[in-house]
């Protein structure tokens, strides 16, 4: 079943600013993420036909934007090796798009330090809002493992910024 023009502006329209929120997030870089939503979509119209309509479409559409982010991150690594230096932003640019006050900026930049998995939990559970089932199909792992990471992350944000973290998670 291939879609048609009717469905990818649907599916456009619904999902775009989610696309982009999880780039921005995973990649911290305005550019990259617009190239990504642009690919994520590429491949969203392209593996249509491999989507479970009996399944919910947002954790599909979050696992191509991941994989995407993930090959556009290695590639921009390959870029950097071989001396073309690749447009990053510095971190005011996405704290002012998409974090207001200054408690939110604070958490962002704890979490951007996080190692890349234990950010990726993050970013899917506390700002995308999946739950962890979703997460481990998501990222192809036992729940188990995703709730591994989502405790350890936890943990790193605790020992950092503790009071950052309870008042943006209300934990």
């Amino acid at each position: 079943m291939r879609i048609d023009k009717k469905q990818a502006e649907y599916l456009f329209n619904e999902h775009v600013s989610y696309v982009r929120h999880a780039a921005l997030m995973l990649t911290k870089s305005n550019s990259l993420a617009d190239d990504i939503v642009q690919e994520t979509f590429i491949r969203i119209f392209d593996k249509y036909h491999l989507f479970n309509p009996a399944k919910p479409i947002k954790p599909w559409i979050y696992k191509l934007t991941l994989n995407t982010t993930r090959n556009m991150l290695r590639k921009q690594k390959w870029l950097s090796f071989f001396g073309m230096i690749p447009d990053v932003p510095s971190p005011e640019i996405i704290e002012s798009v998409v974090i207001k006050d200054a408690s939110k900026r604070e958490l962002l930049e704890v979490i951007s330090r996080l190692p890349q998995k234990q950010r990726e939990v993050i970013v899917m559970h506390f700002i995308e809002e999946l739950k962890i089932s979703e997460m481990a199909e998501i990222l192809n792992v036992p729940v188990g493992t995703c709730k591994s990471r989502l405790h350890k992350a936890l943990m790193l944000l605790r020992n950092e910024k503790g009071g950052v973290l309870h008042e943006a998670f209300d934990l």
